[in-house]
């Protein structure tokens, strides 16, 4: 059944009608619950409230089927404004995106034109930046992207997942980079040519590319829920003398929050991913997919009013 469930709901992230009646009707149905909001005023606020609760935090404007220049460069300018609130407000904040929304699918000369004004910002304003990986079809464009704006930037990194194949691969040839990597299990449907289809497997890649990351010497955000995963890289951390410093825990707002608290009050670093806008659905339907129990939650907070 949680097979089901999870290429039920991947199915429909990636429908096109469903996202569109999604931004007509607003953030119902549970979205509340792992999104802060429509607004970039929204999710600041989100900000400073998990600020003050000695959490950091990486917001992401969300967006899906970005399909034309003038969307592309508003999604730009959008991540421009976060940037510069971030900075104005002195959160403890980086920013997190998804190179479709900067036009990856319409031209290669958009996106990094998008991007370049994107660094610009975020280097004159002291921001992190994440690029965040989407499916494998676009894995190797994002990399190559990548890599040619952290020839000119410091403060920019990716996202790599451990349910692909190609990922230790990837990890060993970024090494030269000494990039800053964030590490997730993987949150899209992709063919067993491509990925890990058994979640076992999946979680030993995980394993091997967290020690991997860690012990070339760069900085690893370590993004999952599972507490198997966790424990893992504490053993991993104090066998080898890893300092604090040179890695942190990401969680996605929302979800297990209690988790993110008792690492933060362990002295890890723990960072939340808060995204926010109306073009929540694709989002929301991947978080569904990774956790049946999300879906009990949804059902529980629309027919217990």
């Amino acid at each position: 059944m949680e097979k089901i469930l999870k290429n039920f709901f991947l199915f429909m992230a990636k429908n096109k009608v469903a996202t569109k009646l999604a931004k007509k009707y607003g953030l119902r149905f549970g979205a509340g619950r792992f999104v802060a909001g429509a607004s970039l005023q929204s999710s600041l606020n989100v900000i400073q409230k998990l600020n003050e609760e000695g959490l950091y935090v990486t917001i992401d404007h969300l967006g899906e089927f970005v399909d034309n220049e003038h969307e592309a460069k508003e999604m730009t300018d959008h991540c421009i404004e976060a940037i510069e609130s971030i900075a104005k407000k002195n959160l403890k904040s980086q920013l997190s995106l998804k190179l479709t929304s900067m036009g990856l699918d319409i031209s290669r000369e958009l996106v990094l034109e998008n991007m370049m004004r994107i660094m610009e910002a975020a280097d004159k304003n002291d921001v992190f930046v994440t690029i965040d990986m989407e499916d494998e079809a676009r894995c190797q464009a994002t990399l190559d992207i990548f890599k040619e704006l952290k020839a000119q930037y410091e403060n920019i990194g990716t996202v790599l997942q451990a349910y692909l194949y190609r990922t230790v691969e990837d990890i060993q040839d970024l090494d030269s980079l000494s990039p800053n990597l964030r590490l997730v299990k993987g949150a899209y449907k992709e063919s067993p040519s491509v990925a890990f289809p058994e979640k076992k497997d999946v979680d030993e890649n995980f394993k091997k590319i967290i020690k991997m990351h860690l012990l070339h010497g760069n900085y690893t955000a370590i993004a999952t829920h599972d507490d198997e995963i966790i424990s893992y890289t504490k053993e991993i951390v104090k066998e080898h003398n890893i300092p604090n410093d040179q890695f942190e825990f990401q969680m996605l707002f929302g979800i297990r929050i209690d988790a993110q608290r008792q690492l933060r009050d362990e002295g890890y670093k723990m960072r939340v991913y808060v995204p926010y806008g109306n073009d929540w659905y694709g989002y929301f339907m991947r978080r569904l997919a990774e956790r049946p129990a999300n879906v009990a939650f949804v059902l529980k907070g629309v027919f217990g009013k």
